[in-house]
C-alpha cells in the first residue's frame, strides 16, 4: 500500500504538464517534440518504438490534456494506493505501450496519435473490475464508460487506443484482484511478462506486415 497514494501520479501529471508546454512552445503539430514523439505507424515500423509510449505524455490541446490530467487525477490514486508505487508505475507504461500496439495495427499508417487516453481507459477498467471485486455499486461507472464510448467514436479521436487501454486495464485488474494470496506476486510478475511478450509479438508481427505492404 502507498503511503502517499499522489505520488506517482502527481509526477506523471507533471511530466505531461510538461511534455504539452514543451509542444506548443515548439510549434505545436508541426514542431519538433510532436514530430519525434507522436505515434505514426510508418515511423514505428521505421524502428522509431519509443512512440508508442512518449505519445501518450503528448496532447493535442488545452481541452485534451485537461480532460486526460483531471481523469488521471481521480483513478490514478485509487490505483496507485492499491498496487503500490512501483506496480502502479509500471501498470501506467504498461498501460501506454499496450494501447499504442492497438493504434499501430488499427489506425490507418499515415495518422498520428498522441494522448494518454488509453490509459485513462485503462485505469477505468481497472477501477470497474476492483469495484466488482468489492461488490460496490457501477451503475455510474458504468453510465460514464457509456458516454466516453460514444465520443469514442467523434473524428479525430483514437478509438484504438481507449479500446485497447480498457481492455488491457480490464485483463491486469482481473489478475490483480483474483490472484491467489500464496502466489499473487509470481502471478503478477508472470501476467506483466506475457502482456509485454503480446506487445512484442504483435509489435513485431504488424512491423513485418506494414514491409510487405510498403517495403
Amino acid at each position: 500500500i502507498s503511503a502517499n497514494p499522489r505520488s506517482v501520479t502527481s509526477i506523471l501529471i507533471a511530466i505531461n504538464a510538461v511534455a504539452f508546454v514543451a509542444r506548443v512552445a515548439t510549434g505545436g503539430f508541426g514542431g519538433p517534440v510532436n514530430q519525434a514523439g507522436s505515434m505514426w505507424a510508418g515511423s514505428v515500423m521505421q524502428g522509431e518504438y519509443w512512440r508508442m509510449l512518449t505519445s501518450s505524455f503528448l496532447h493535442s490541446g488545452l481541452m485534451h490534456i485537461a480532460f486526460n490530467m483531471f481523469a488521471l487525477y481521480f483513478l490514478g490514486p485509487v490505483i496507485e494506493a492499491a498496487l503500490g508505487r512501483a506496480k502502479y508505475l509500471i501498470t501506467y507504461i504498461t498501460l501506454a505501450v499496450s494501447s499504442s500496439v492497438w493504434v499501430y495495427w488499427l489506425s490507418p499508417v499515415n495518422t498520428s496519435s498522441v494522448g494518454a487516453s488509453g490509459v485513462v481507459f485503462g485505469l477505468l477498467g481497472m477501477v470497474l473490475v476492483f469495484m466488482l471485486r468489492s461488490k460496490q455499486d457501477v451503475t455510474g461507472l458504468l453510465i460514464l464508460l457509456a458516454i466516453n464510448a460514444v465520443l469514442s467514436l467523434r473524428e479525430n479521436i483514437s478509438w484504438q487506443a481507449h479500446l485497447g487501454g480498457f481492455v488491457m486495464g480490464l485483463i491486469l485488474a482481473a489478475v490483480f484482484v483474483w490472484a491467489p494470496r500464496e502466489h499473487r506476486q509470481r502471478v503478477h510478475v508472470l501476467a506483466f511478462s506475457a502482456v509485454w511478450l503480446f506487445i512484442v509479438v504483435a509489435t513485431a508481427a504488424r512491423t513485418a506486415h506494414l514491409w510487405n505492404l510498403y517495403g
